[in-house]
């Protein structure tokens, strides 16, 4: 079934979240209260609500993205490409201009959405911050009353677990053992927050999260029993 899929109808992406303030003392009085009952069963004995704070940003209620970048291919006589783009600033603007590209170039009914654990982090995380940030929710992302059938979601974790929902694979771990190069960075997920905010270097984070998103595009070429990507077909724009 993967095979019958045009490749040039999948929006490959992957978003960096952080913390929605750089420190905890910066939230609101009751903000700081419902961290600290949010997180009351994942903090270890003894660890503060301030202290557990770095982690802020898996939770769309108390995080924010910071970029998305995306990546699709186009196909010519010469051969396949694969472009990578970013979107990034403040969250209220990179959200509507990822906005205005699925509706502009995704919207219709044979186009998908694909990501690494997608359906469980950056699809529902895009769509909770959208709404918080009061930005219509694009038809690809609003999943009310639609079947299972019927969402353009493609996960390439979900790929992996052939049925198997207690399994978790993480990219890094999935690209080593399929042999797919592993894309060279000098930062990793947990180090983003520091990166943002102590650092201020959106570009590193940017250039990460596109390393990322090719990952996700040679897996997918992998399942599909495909040639991979080599450097010179892929292009950031």
């Amino acid at each position: 079934m993967l095979n019958k899929i045009n490749l040039s109808d999948i929006l490959f992406l992957d978003i960096e979240t952080v913390p929605e303030s750089e420190n905890f003392q910066d939230l609101p009085e009751e903000k700081r209260l419902l961290w600290e009952a949010k997180t009351a069963y994942q903090r270890k004995e003894g660890q503060s609500a301030k202290e557990f704070y770095s982690r802020a940003g898996i939770w769309a209620e108390f995080g924010k993205i910071v970029c998305i970048s995306v990546g699709y291919f186009t196909f010519q006589d010469e051969g396949k490409c694969f472009r990578t783009t970013t979107f990034y600033g403040k969250e209220k603007q990179l959200l509507s201009e990822f906005k205005i590209l699925l509706e502009k170039h995704f919207n219709s009914k044979d186009k998908l959405l694909c990501a690494h654990n997608g359906k469980e982090f950056d699809f529902p995380f895009i769509a909770r911050r959208m709404v918080i940030q009061q930005i219509q929710l694009p038809p690809k992302l609003n999943l009310f009353g639609k079947k299972p059938w019927e969402v353009a979601h493609l996960d390439t974790l979900e790929l992996w677990k052939f049925g198997d929902y207690k399994h978790y694979t993480s990219l890094k771990l999935l690209t080593s053992i399929l042999n797919i190069p592993s894309p060279k960075s000098d930062i990793d997920g947990s180090q983003v927050r520091n990166v943002f905010y102590e650092d201020s270097d959106i570009y590193r984070i940017n250039s990460y999260c596109e390393r990322d998103v090719v990952a996700i595009a040679q897996i997918v070429l992998r399942f599909r029993c495909e040639k991979l990507l080599s450097e010179d077909e892929i292009v950031s724009v």
